[in-house]
């Protein structure tokens, strides 16, 4: 097994201050492509401690990405942390030089003196084209491990990686396996029930099942490899199955299997919101296919009673649907009711009748995640009306104390 590793550098990514997405996206993107990580590190601007990171595993991998410090400014060491390792100088590269030199250029300006570093590299370096930006990538071995350096901007860092790195892996390492990921979302369970069902599945050589946790959804990640399109269909098809009642989607999240559901079937949807202060409103107007369906949004105080049934909470936000629906003239209507004492109402009007219920959190929650749960509950009661399945189901961080469908018989 090829063994690679990616060592992030910079301070702002050692202490916090910005998210390593780089890290995240090469790590899918190459186990996608049949190279898994094996390690990942981080190193802050010092020129000892990335030397002694890139010596250590130089020892111990095959391959080596490393991603940022090819600036023009003191504190990117990549390239001098890079010479230092492999007992080489710094040259300047001509070539690379030009490039700087005409992209400055077409943009009217003079190139900056400090912008000469960009073109010192360790003498035995390749280049490795950096074609939208100035920080120049480059190859080197560095105790016969292979090394790529590239910049921590992510779109110049991804491009490098997919047409020019990749492709570089793939000729030295033709026997690596690429591999297929496909996602389910799931709501309303937690990873130990998922994985209590998923378990008894007798997965085919090579394949893998993969868990991912955020509020409020857990993917399931079936890994399969590339070209076995039907036994990986036949596997989904087992998986989804088992867990179906929590399925909200697959290979796409719920927002856009939302917004497709909604613009096949043309239904306009207006909503009224307390609990959720916009929440809702702005998560379905952000899909641009949920978007021209979208009517009036309602956003009202916690504070402010919005019918006589005040003291039903239920039934208030039952009434409140009713009431939405008609003076927008929807075809939907959703409604977030009052949040007190952990308790929330949710309701959903249609031609067909209404549905609410009143659920109560089985846990403490931040307001934000408050009223995320709360949006996205209300939207998966929408998603379950749009394609004819039961429209109360249990979920794992909330009790449900009261549901009702009103036939529009009654209303």
């Amino acid at each position: 097994m090829t063994k690679i590793a990616m060592l992030s550098t910079g301070e702002e990514v050692l202490y916090g201050d910005i998210v390593d997405t780089n890290a995240a996206w090469l790590s899918r993107t190459f186990f996608e492509s049949g190279f898994s990580l094996t390690k990942r590190s981080t190193v802050g601007d010092s020129l000892v401690a990335l030397k002694e990171e890139i010596l250590m595993l130089s020892f111990n991998c095959d391959v080596v990405i490393v991603n940022g410090g090819l600036g023009p400014t003191s504190d990117d060491l990549s390239a001098e942390a890079a010479a230092a390792s492999a007992n080489e100088e710094l040259v300047l590269f001509p070539e690379w030089l030009d490039r700087l030199t005409a992209f400055f250029n077409a943009r009217g300006v003079t190139m900056p003196e400090s912008n000469v570093k960009q073109a010192m590299l360790p003498s035995n370096a390749s280049i490795v084209d950096n074609p939208i930006g100035t920080a120049c990538g480059f190859q080197m071995l560095i105790n016969d491990c292979l090394f790529y350096f590239t910049p921590g901007v992510p779109k110049e860092f991804e491009l490098m990686v997919e047409t020019q790195i990749l492709p570089d892996l793939q000729q030295r390492y033709p026997d690596s396996k690429s591999m297929s990921c496909s996602r389910l979302y799931t709501l309303g369970t937690s990873e130990s029930v998922l994985s209590d069902k998923l378990d008894k599945i007798q997965l085919p050589e090579e394949y893998m099942i993969g868990y991912r946790s955020y509020l409020p959804f857990i993917e399931v990640k079936l890994f399969a490899p590339k070209g076995d399109l039907d036994t990986r269909v036949r596997v989904l098809q087992m998986i989804y199955k088992l867990i179906e009642s929590n399925v909200v989607s697959v290979d796409e999240n719920m927002l856009a299997h939302l917004g497709h559901l909604i613009a096949e079937k043309k239904q306009s949807v207006s909503i009224s919101e307390q609990s959720t202060q916009g929440w809702l409103s702005n998560w379905l107007h952000s899909n641009s296919d949920a978007n021209p369906y979208c009517g009036h949004s309602w956003v009202m105080s916690s504070l402010l009673d919005v019918s006589s049934q005040e003291k039903n909470p239920l039934a208030a936000a039952f009434a409140l649907a009713g009431a939405t629906r008609e003076k927008c003239a929807t075809d939907i209507s959703l409604v977030t009711g009052k949040l007190e004492d952990e308790q929330f109402s949710i309701a959903l009007s249609t031609s067909k009748g209404e549905w609410g219920q009143t659920l109560q959190f089985n846990r403490h929650y931040s307001k934000e995640e408050q009223k995320e749960l709360i949006a996205t509950i209300t939207a998966d009661m929408l998603r379950r009306y749009l394609s004819s399945k039961p429209m109360f189901v249990q979920y794992s961080s909330v009790t449900s104390l009261k549901d009702m469908f009103i036939p529009s018989t009654l209303i």
